[in-house]
Parts: structure tokens; C-alpha cells; sequence
């Protein structure tokens, strides 16, 4: 079993903060899955279907208006993503969960994180700990930045919400990471973070980051 995790504030810009006071990131550090690429251990694709017969249709139509979904629908209103169209995490696998007939096991990586938003409610996303500079934050972007680097790297607008690191973007805010940030089969340390919005108790977000360790270090 691995050690404790350590959770950890990440830095948010003086001016998103001051536009959206409640904006937090949290982040730890944990050891990639030595079952990365190959299927989840039977205990945590156990718990997907035990998760997956408590969660039923009504549950996914009600959801909205839980607390913490309607947290983030309110957040995404004011940086102007429509919460119908750009769902939230949970939601968006809720409607998963509804297609597919149950929670589908996709690997340990996605497992983890998996179990830990639909316990939670709180999304969390993984990059290569490996490839970081420094802390995770959370800014504007600036005109000309590009999400990852090469001729496919998608050009980022002026002011869009973005984590970052101290060098370039890592991921749009509740968006796609940059891929050379995903997870890879070489990847040693994950640095898993979470999005903390105003009415979202801090408690919760821990609880989810906890939740991620204790099934990543699950064997």
C-alpha cells in the first residue's frame, strides 16, 4: 500500500480569483498503476457494478439538482459553457452510465477516477507527474498559446480558463488535458487534481482525491 496521499492547493492567478473567489485546485501525487493498460483488479470493477445498480435512471434525471452538480452547473453558466450542451463530469457520466446499461470498467486509471466522481460528485482528471513544471494552477491563457505542442496542438483563445503549470497549459478547465500530459504506459507519478467551485464543501473534494489514491493503490 502506498503512503497517505498528500493533498495540495494549487495557485490561482490574483485575477481569476478575484472574478471567481470560490476557484480552487487541489492536487496529489500518487504511483502509476502497475495495471495501467491492462484491465481494472476485479475489486474495483466489482465496485463499478455495485456503484452502477445504485445509480439509476431516475438518480441520473434527478441529479441536477443535487447540490454539487447544481454547484457546477451554476459555474459553468458563469464562464459561459451551457451545462445542457458542455455537461458537467457527473453528468456526463451519468448519460454514460444510461447509454451503456451500467458503468463500463476501462482501465484501473479510469476506474479510479471514475469511482471517485460518482461517489463525490467531484470530477477529477490524471496527468504524467513526469512531465510537469512545477505546481498545478489555474489562469487565463494568453493569445497564441496552443493545449500541448506539435502541428496538431489545438491554438487556445485569449482568456480561456486553463491548468497550468509554471511552463504552458496542461488542460482546458474542465476540458481535455494536452496530450503529452495523459497518462502513458511509461508514466511513473500521476499528479491527480480536482476543480473546487463555490458551493462545493472542501470536505468533498478531499473525499474524492482520497477515494482516487485508495483505488489506484488497490491491487
Amino acid at each position: 500500500m502506498a503512503d497517505d496521499p498528500v493533498v495540495e492547493e494549487g495557485w490561482v492567478d490574483h485575477a481569476v480569483a478575484a472574478e471567481f473567489p470560490g476557484l480552487r485546485l487541489r492536487w496529489m501525487d500518487r504511483p502509476a498503476p502497475a495495471s495501467r493498460g491492462r484491465a481494472s483488479p476485479e475489486g474495483l470493477r466489482m465496485q463499478l457494478r455495485r456503484l452502477s445498480g445504485r445509480f439509476s435512471g431516475a438518480k441520473a434525471v434527478a441529479l441536477r439538482r443535487e447540490p454539487i452538480p447544481h454547484a457546477y452547473r451554476v459555474f459553468f453558466r458563469s464562464i459561459g459553457l451551457d451545462p445542457d450542451t458542455t455537461r458537467t463530469p457527473i453528468e456526463a457520466l451519468a448519460l454514460d452510465r444510461l447509454f451503456d446499461g451500467g458503468f463500463v470498467s476501462r482501465g484501473h486509471l479510469e476506474d479510479a477516477l471514475a469511482v471517485a466522481l460518482i461517489e463525490t460528485c467531484v470530477g477529477l482528471w490524471a496527468v504524467d507527474a513526469g512531465r510537469l513544471d512545477g505546481p498545478l494552477g489555474i489562469r487565463l491563457a494568453r493569445d497564441g498559446e496552443r493545449l500541448g505542442t506539435g502541428e496538431h496542438a489545438d491554438e487556445l483563445p485569449g482568456g480561456r480558463l486553463v491548468v497550468a503549470d509554471a511552463g504552458a497549459p496542461v488542460a482546458v478547465l474542465f476540458g481535455d488535458v494536452a496530450a503529452r500530459m495523459r497518462p502513458s504506459a511509461s508514466t511513473r507519478t500521476l499528479r491527480v487534481f480536482a476543480l473546487q467551485v463555490t458551493g462545493v464543501p472542501e470536505i468533498y473534494v478531499e473525499e474524492a482525491l482520497w477515494l482516487c489514491a485508495e483505488a489506484l493503490d488497490g491491487t
